[in-house]
């Protein structure tokens, strides 16, 4: 599976992933092979159907909402651009990029941040599985 993953990604859209997401390339790489393993039609997209396979998002009562969150409007497939697009919203924010938005920030039990912290946890978990 490893294999695979990395003859496939190429060098420069890693690159490309990287300063767009802020990922690192190992994290790139690991979540690529998560992202292939996902994908049961092996035909470079998942569905909504392969999101709900991750046993934490079936169980979760938010799960529905996490996963509609990787499709677009009418969309109904999502690529591993798409799918890095999406997770590096959920990506820890660096110090630097707090103190830029401290004077925007909404409540800590604002209905977006509690939606976030459930994202982190649960993608916590996922790539805790992936690496482990």
């Amino acid at each position: 599976m490893g294999s695979r993953a990395s003859t496939l990604l190429r060098e420069e859209e890693i690159e490309e992933i990287k300063k767009e997401t802020g990922f690192s390339h190992s994290q790139i790489t690991r979540l690529y092979s998560r992202f292939t393993s996902l994908d049961k039609g092996e035909n470079g997209t998942l569905s909504r159907e392969d999101f709900q396979r991750i046993p934490e998002l079936a169980i979760n009562p938010l799960g529905d909402r996490i996963i509609n969150a990787f499709f677009p409007e009418g969309e109904d497939q999502v690529n591993f651009r798409g799918f890095m697009r999406t997770l590096a919203h959920f990506r820890p924010i660096e110090d630097n990029e707090k103190s830029k938005n401290a004077a925007v920030s909404e409540p800590l039990n604002s209905r977006t941040n509690k939606l976030l912290c459930e994202c982190r946890l649960i993608m916590m978990r996922y790539l805790a599985l992936t690496t482990g």
